[in-house]
């Protein structure tokens, strides 16, 4: 499974088996984890066989069920700390999708166990992302048209950059809310911008990384 393949495949899947993660499925998932973190400056972490974390009255509005294990996403404060978070968590999480993984990004539906997750002085926790093998494997999400969230008109843009739009109308964002735009510039380049919104930075992250994918193989220039 390719990339943009994992792209079209993934939903948020929110119910899961009471099964641990296989082996055969943790040590890559864990090889994943440690090189993005590595690449983004953040603490990343698989947190296993966890379920209390997912039993409160927010994790039962957000009607999760079954979550044992999930990713936990951590950094030192600064200007993009969060777009930072939503690229390589979502790149975490389009390689989980490949390896025949179900996930959902989280915000406020948890529990945090401060016995499990270890942050750093002055680390801030700053998203969750559900992880296991789904009862489900979910299903697509409302999707804006093109025009809403792109310039120029389909019509009068290179294939690259349409491409690279449809890839992001796919990715996960925040009550599906898909507060962001693309625009391309005169020099090649692509603005990338998020409205307001909750958790608006990493929504922009996780739509950069797949417009990356989308548009590729052309190199994306970001202004």
């Amino acid at each position: 499974m390719t990339l943009l393949e994992a792209i079209a495949a993934r939903h948020s899947v929110r119910s899961y088996y009471d099964r641990p993660l296989e082996p055969s499925v943790r040590e890559p998932l864990m090889c994943v984890i440690k090189e993005n973190a590595q690449a983004a400056d953040l603490n990343i972490q698989l947190i296993e066989d966890d379920p209390a974390a997912f039993t409160g009255f927010l994790a039962h509005y957000g009607r999760f069920r079954g979550v044992r294990d999930y990713i936990v996403i951590a950094g030192h404060k600064s200007a993009d700390l969060d777009e930072r978070v939503g690229y390589y968590g979502e790149q975490i999480v389009l390689e989980a999708q490949r390896l025949g993984l179900n996930t959902c990004w989280v915000a406020l539906t948890y529990t945090k166990n401060e016995e499990r997750i270890l942050l750093q002085e002055g680390e801030r926790l700053r998203c969750v992302i559900s992880v296991g093998y789904g009862t489900t494997a979910g299903v697509s999400h409302r999707i804006k048209p093109y025009d809403r969230v792109a310039t120029p008109r389909r019509e009068q843009a290179p294939d690259w950059f349409v491409r690279g739009v449809e890839a992001a109308l796919l990715a996960p964002t925040a009550v599906n809310q898909q507060q962001f735009r693309f625009a391309l510039q005169a020099d090649g380049t692509v603005k990338a911008r998020a409205r307001l919104g909750f958790y608006a930075r990493i929504d922009l992250g996780i739509v950069k990384r797949h417009f990356e994918i989308g548009a590729q193989p052309h190199n994306v220039r970001w202004v």
